[in-house]
């Protein structure tokens, strides 16, 4: 039998985890078990269901992302005079309804860099992730659910993947004019190494590329990869 790729296992994963989220299970009069699924569930092509499970296993693993960065920077949830890190996590869980006045009106690629500007006071963790998590808002229309009629522009998700690209590589290089590093992730000292910041974002990418691929093929067009040095490239428009 020959085996199925990556992206493969990825897509028969998204499409099982669509279809159990949308079914119910009870019990009937006569004892027996019965599953439902959800109408909503009948309106959505199987791109649609992608979308839904790839925006809430992308938006989850930025998530997850926050709450290791407040781990290894406790300062950043403390000097935004939240109680916990649980409350900062969740703030961004909840961002839509939410003020952000120390990102002075900022969202996606410029509230991101706000996490790496020298003159920047807040909370940089925040910055970070409201700016990645409003670009994931922005690639995927500001929706949460998808149906048949709806669109998705494979260049904005594409974009914002390589966005996560360029984040990972600012949080291991940008430093403040004293040498230290804004933000503290991966620990690369051999006696305790912990890359568990690099496989997170390496999952959030490698979701983003899978959808961006499934919808330009949707689109009937073919996705234009560009190149350049993640060392020398800036955030890249998502929401245009």
């Amino acid at each position: 039998m020959r085996r199925l790729s990556l992206g493969a296992n990825l897509l028969a994963g998204l499409l099982l985890a669509g279809f159990l989220g949308a079914c119910s299970t009870r019990m009937g009069s006569d004892g027996r078990t019965e599953t439902r699924v959800d109408a909503r569930y009948l309106l959505k092509t199987e791109v649609d269901r992608i979308a839904d499970t790839t925006r809430r296993e992308i938006v989850d693993g930025l998530l997850l992302i926050a709450d290791k960065l407040y781990k290894r920077n406790p300062r950043e949830w403390r000097q935004a005079g939240l109680p916990s890190r649980e409350a900062a996590v969740d703030r961004l869980r909840r961002r839509l309804h939410h003020d952000w006045p120390e990102l002075l009106g900022q969202r996606e690629r410029f509230a991101a860099q706000l996490a790496f500007s020298e003159g920047f006071s807040g909370d940089r963790v925040a910055a970070l992730v409201f700016g990645l998590l409003t670009m994931v808002d922005a690639a995927f229309e500001h929706k949460n659910d998808f149906y048949v009629l709806d669109s998705l522009n494979e260049t904005k998700l594409y974009n914002a993947a390589r966005n996560m690209e360029v984040a990972i590589w600012k949080l291991g290089q940008d430093r403040r004019a004293g040498g230290e590093l804004f933000l503290l992730s991966n620990e690369l000292d051999p006696a305790n190494r912990n890359l568990s910041f690099e496989r997170e974002f390496g999952r959030v990418i490698g979701l983003l590329d899978l959808i961006a691929q499934v919808v330009a093929d949707r689109n009937g067009r073919t996705l234009s990869r560009m190149t350049q040095s993640v060392a020398t490239a800036i955030f890249l428009p998502v929401g245009f």
